[in-house]
């Protein structure tokens, strides 16, 4: 394929790593970065080949559907949320004070995790308080009754912040939706207003060892007695299980019905008898993921979240939500990377600055990604395929983007062991933490 035919179906990727060949060292990463911003549009428009394109997916993927620009309305409320986060927060520094990012401060501690829940507890009853928590959830359920698109702009200003909200993500972004969705009106105001208080942590009781990806191949069995029901089984790979408060629960109630069929969905408070949770300590000597054991449960009926049976109905909410929340991405951008290679001397390696500019068109795929999500949700639809890809687009861009800082570091990398935290959330090493975390540098990092 000649080189006119290849750019005529689309391969710009190649074209912008030689704009990043041809930059003179001097031309700096950041002017680079503005070239390849202008291919990206080109990119864009050529990236399906030469088929011709129905009206639908023109409209569909039409820049005025994926538009930045913020409305007066959208750009005031960011202002209004800029002046409060500013008067009420530390601007993020990347230093040793900065308690955000608890998972890469290489302090895997029972203590140090119970600060940090308690820290993101105040954080979360000061934003309800000042009327900021569940900015898209309606009033009448504790929140502002504004719109995803305010809800995504205060995620985006509250990011540039030391705070975190991260150990409600689970209440807030999937139960809470759900509970809106299929609760009854008395699960509606038991649970929805102290969870957007903080004072409540939830977490999610779903996969178990032998059903992930096959999750309606459960069998954690729930069976019927009187205003009660009787639990037993074992799930897994339950983040933030070991300091939550309560969970949502998928069990199989009816062992003769087709495996879609059988499944109820309830809610469990994490502190009855027979909830035994041991925390799977990660590599990095952090324990975010648990292992759930069950023995003899008692869950009222009132638990019990849409109809017995129809559980697998209520888990789509749920998932479908988790997706949207995991492809929203984290608070770790691409300036962070940039600012950390600077930092160690390598922005005028020509390697690195290609490494450099695949992660900048990574985040930059996201942000459109989301943008589509968002175009989704501004029409009033539920989370749909979009999230599907946005999540495992932000998966693959997690993995990839993890380990690179160790493969431009010049020094010997440190092993991902249990010492104290002693360097800011930029540094080398807890970046080395990040890796750890993630899963993505297992050569990189030993366990004692």
């Amino acid at each position: 394929m000649d080189r006119r035919r290849r750019e005529r179906n689309g391969h710009r990727p190649a074209r912008a790593h030689r704009l990043l060949r041809r930059q003179p060292v001097h031309d700096g990463l950041h002017g680079s970065l503005r070239r390849l911003q202008g291919l990206g549009h080109r990119a864009r428009v050529r990236a399906r080949g030469p088929r011709a394109l129905s009206r639908a997916e023109v409209d569909r993927s039409s820049p005025r559907n994926l538009s930045t620009a913020e409305s007066p309305a959208d750009a005031a409320f960011r202002t209004e949320v800029r002046a409060w986060l500013e008067a009420h927060a530390r601007r993020r520094s990347g230093d040793e004070r900065d308690w955000s990012r608890f998972h890469f401060s290489g302090d895997p501690s029972p203590g140090a995790d119970a600060e940090h829940v308690r820290r993101c507890q105040e954080w979360q009853r000061k934003l309800y308080d000042a009327g900021w928590a569940g900015i898209s959830w309606p009033e009448a359920h504790g929140g502002r009754g504004g719109t995803v698109g305010e809800a995504r702009i205060f995620a985006r200003e509250q990011a540039r912040f030391e705070v975190d909200t991260g150990v409600f993500a689970v209440g807030i972004a999937m139960v809470g939706p759900t509970l809106m969705t299929h609760g009854t009106p008395a699960q509606q105001e038991r649970y929805l207003r102290p969870l957007l208080r903080g004072d409540e942590v939830w977490c999610q009781l779903f996969s178990e060892p032998g059903a992930g990806s096959d999750l309606a191949g459960l069998r954690t069995r729930a069976e019927r007695d009187g205003d009660e029901w009787g639990v037993n089984g074992q799930k897994v790979w339950s983040s933030g299980a070991h300091h939550s408060d309560l969970g949502i629960l998928l069990a199989r109630t009816d062992p003769d019905a087709s495996k879609h069929r059988g499944i109820t969905y309830f809610v469990l408070d994490m502190h009855s008898p027979g909830v035994e949770i041991r925390p799977l300590r990660q590599i990095n000597g952090v324990a975010h993921f648990n292992e759930v054991f069950l023995t003899d449960v008692r869950i009222p009926h009132t638990n019990v979240v849409g109809e017995v049976d129809g559980g697998w109905t209520v888990a789509h909410t749920t998932l479908a939500n988790e997706r949207n929340l995991i492809g929203g991405g984290t608070t770790v951008g691409f300036r962070d990377f940039l600012r950390l290679a600077e930092g160690e001397g390598r922005v005028g390696d020509p390697v690195l600055r290609q490494r450099l500019a695949a992660a900048y068109m990574r985040f930059e795929v996201i942000k459109y990604l989301g943008l589509r999500a968002q175009a989704a949700a501004r029409r009033g639809g539920a989370p749909g395929p979009e999230s599907s890809v946005l999540k495992l687009a932000v998966s693959r861009h997690v993995a990839l983007t993890a380990i690179l800082p160790s493969r431009w570091r010049v020094r010997p990398a440190r092993s991902c062991t249990t010492t104290p935290r002693t360097a800011g959330s930029g540094s080398s090493s807890s970046w080395d933490n990040g890796a750890c975390a993630s899963g993505a540098a297992p050569t990189r990092c030993s366990a004692t």
